[in-house]
């Protein structure tokens, strides 16, 4: 008599250079660099507050920015079959739903870490996590918009750490200063944030996401990347000027004065680079928030 007895497939648990590479810390990089920039912008001395200085840069790239990682190569795991069929989850290094549950359990991570550096970092911990389920998972899927999808991100990356690095030194709200450069340079991020977008427009076309490339053409779509990363910049400068920061507008002035010669090259073919532009006139970007940052400190109380 044959058996009726039927074998259970044993669990198979993706390896943990897979679920590393899920979580790309390559990403980690620009919020743990603004959340820095909100240190130094806090005007606190950092020989008092070193173990929470470590716990938000851990809570900002390994932990946060990692599950918004894992959120998207979850829901995006079809379009990456097509634009990047190599990835963990596409590529079947992740199995099954293992993806989406490693999602939510560095969601869970992420709340529990963040209630130990203060009320306000788990209140912006809150609206970055929701941002980024809002960004990839239905219903909202944030990132079907070529506006609401980078918005969500650049805010996230940008915005919310700078608030959060602040926030854990002063142990409270981040004054009007550091508010207005949160602000300014969440704007210029949408930008950077649009520019990701060109290495994905035939699989964005393919599976209904209306990215500013497929919804504007890459052409125009690369003319408001560069207007959105170049016009806040500006009025960043005139507000150091104004504030009696002539430096550090300079500083900042110069950097902006380079990146716009960068787009002259990036808008002759922005597929093509776009990549090039992220390493350097973003780079530009970035060290502008540093000094930036400089400024605002003796406004402070440092």
């Amino acid at each position: 008599m044959a058996s009726t007895d039927t074998a259970i497939p044993p669990l198979t648990v993706p390896a943990p250079a897979a679920v590393l590479e899920l979580f790309k810390p390559m990403t980690w990089f620009p919020p743990m660099w603004a959340f820095m920039c909100g240190v130094v912008s806090s005007g606190v001395p950092l020989s008092s507050r070193w173990p929470l200085l470590l716990g938000g840069i851990v809570l900002a790239g390994p932990l946060i920015c990692a599950t918004s990682q894992a959120i998207n190569d979850w829901f995006d795991r079809h379009v990456d079959a097509i634009n990047e069929p190599g990835r963990p989850i596409p590529s079947g290094r992740i199995p099954g739903r293992w993806g989406l549950w490693i999602a939510i359990a560095w969601t869970v991570v992420s709340l529990l870490f963040s209630t130990l550096l203060g009320e306000a970092v788990f209140v912006a911990a809150i609206l970055g996590l929701f941002l980024s389920w809002a960004y990839s998972a239905p219903p909202l899927r944030l990132k079907q918009s070529g506006w609401f999808g980078p918005a969500a991100v650049a805010l996230s990356y940008e915005g919310l750490t700078w608030f959060t690095g602040a926030a854990v030194m002063t142990g409270g709200l981040p004054n009007g200063y550091i508010l207005f450069l949160v602000i300014a340079f969440s704007v210029g991020a949408h930008g950077i944030m649009t520019l990701n977008d060109f290495k994905a427009v035939e699989g964005d076309q393919r599976t209904g996401i209306r990215s500013l490339p497929v919804e504007l053409g890459v052409d125009n779509a690369a003319l408001i990347a560069c207007a959105m990363m170049a016009l806040p910049q500006i009025v960043v400068v005139i507000r150091l000027a104004s504030w009696g920061r002539p430096f550090h507008a300079a500083t900042v002035g110069l950097f902006v004065a380079a990146q716009l010669l960068l787009m002259t090259r990036l808008l002759r073919d922005p597929r093509k680079y776009a990549p090039w532009y992220n390493a350097t006139g973003t780079t530009l970007f970035v060290l502008g928030m540093l000094v930036c940052a400089f400024a605002v400190r003796p406004f402070s109380g440092a």
